[in-house]
């Protein structure tokens, strides 16, 4: 994992090294989610544009970073990733740990992190990655409210991805949703694991709610687990037993006094 620390002089290195790295590049749609048995798929992502995910609350932004990886891992198609990271987002959610990304099927050898100080950096670490067609995905994380991040900034975004090609998911933990030029707005928040065979621990999970599209899908909610062999998000499989799940937030004993039992009618 390439890491370069923005300074002043560091911006001309990130782009340096963005001219040295192999110049092919493509548009690809980016794949549907496999179904895990719930029948529904995971909606694609167009790619060239640029998508906003926020953190539903400060304690999901680890979950955030984590979904928009996974999406940057689909989009890039090979191509290296370049994730931009702000100083304030590493100290309140950590630091990058090169084995957890291996665990996502992420090799750090095609990533180059750049740590900026500022969210101003951080949108120009941005614009310069996307104008660069050897690179196939950009990830921004930032942390809190920033006059910066502004919908004039978005907009230029926009335009360095349709400049180079890549895609941009630019993640925000500690802020309201605002107005963007983006794609497709979401909010993410972690959802609970499941347990695999022999009680390991069990995929990723995150429970994600499109907000806006700017070709008109309707706002929805999806549940989705990280499979790592496939590369992909998929949605988990259904319950088994009988045994309806309880209503969140609803005490186990109203159901009894309702139904009389527990179990399926």
């Amino acid at each position: 994992m390439r890491n370069i620390c923005s300074q002043a002089d560091a911006l001309t290195a990130l782009k340096a090294r963005l001219e040295a790295l192999d110049p092919s590049r493509g548009r690809h749609a980016l794949p549907q989610t496999q179904a895990g048995g719930g029948g529904d798929t995971f909606t694609p992502l167009a790619v060239g544009v640029v998508h906003d995910l926020y953190a539903a609350a400060p304690a999901d932004a680890v979950a955030v970073n984590a979904f928009g990886l996974g999406l940057a891992l689909q989009a890039a198609k090979g191509r290296p990733i370049v994730w931009g990271l702000h100083e304030m987002m590493a100290q309140e959610a950590g630091r990058p740990y090169a084995p957890g990304l291996l665990q996502m099927g992420l090799s750090p050898r095609d990533l180059m992190l750049v740590r900026a100080r500022d969210v101003q950096t951080l949108l120009a670490v941005g614009e310069d990655a996307l104008r660069s067609p050897a690179v196939g995905a950009v990830v921004l994380s930032a942390w809190g409210e920033a006059r910066a991040m502004s919908l004039t900034a978005s907009r230029r975004l926009v335009l360095a991805a349709q400049t180079g090609g890549g895609t941009l998911f630019l993640i925000r933990a500690s802020a309201e949703p605002a107005p963007s030029a983006a794609e497709t707005r979401w909010s993410v928040r972690a959802a609970p694991s499941r347990p695999l065979e022999a009680d390991a621990p069990g995929r990723p999970a995150f429970s994600v709610t499109l907000l806006r599209h700017r070709g008109g899908a309707a706002p929805r909610t999806w549940i989705m687990e990280w499979d790592r062999e496939r590369q992909s998000f998929v949605e988990p499989a259904p319950l088994s037993g009988d045994l309806v799940p309880l209503a969140a937030q609803r005490p186990a004993g109203a159901r009894t006094t309702e139904t009389g039992h527990g179990r399926a009618a």
